[in-house]
């Protein structure tokens, strides 16, 4: 059985605000409506979603226009790690999500770690570039230097 909701905001794979769609009834029943990213549709909850709508369009365009400024911030960086390397240039270790925000926070530019898409860590010595998803609409690419890092000797 299928039931038809009015989604509140953006669902991955469903929809965008403001949308009605349908939806399996388990699926509404206990991810959507008690998470409040959708509403049944009744006349009542089209009449609400409108009204929301103007200011979630105002918020979107000012989401949206922030990860488009941290996407240029984040074109300029230069981010170098250096890592601990073996004899043959081998990593001890790898360079992770958590590595890239720190080198990141260090110049002063906030990334949430969860944002940066690595399909597994960093393992050799060399340029990477790293995607990160600041927003549905503005994805952002990194270069990310792997170096050897000098001995303490």
């Amino acid at each position: 059985m299928a039931t038809e909701v009015i989604l509140r905001q953006y669902v991955e794979h469903l929809g965008n605000r403001g949308e009605v769609v349908k939806v399996a009834d388990g699926y509404a029943r206990n991810f959507l409506l008690p998470r409040k990213l959708a509403l049944r549709v009744t006349e009542e909850n089209k009449k609400q979603i409108e009204r929301e709508r103007a200011k979630a369009e105002a918020q979107e365009n000012d989401e949206r226009a922030a990860a488009q400024a941290l996407a240029a911030a984040l074109a300029a960086a230069d981010i170098s790690i250096a890592r601990r390397v073996g004899e043959h240039n081998t990593l001890y270790g790898s360079v992770t999500t958590g590595d890239i925000t720190e080198a990141l926070s260090a110049r002063q530019i906030t990334v949430d770690r969860r944002k940066i898409v690595l399909a597994e860590p960093l393992k050799t010595i060399g340029e990477h570039v790293v995607t990160i998803k600041l927003h549905r609409d503005v994805p952002a690419t990194l270069t990310v230097k792997i170096v050897p890092a000098q001995a303490a000797g």
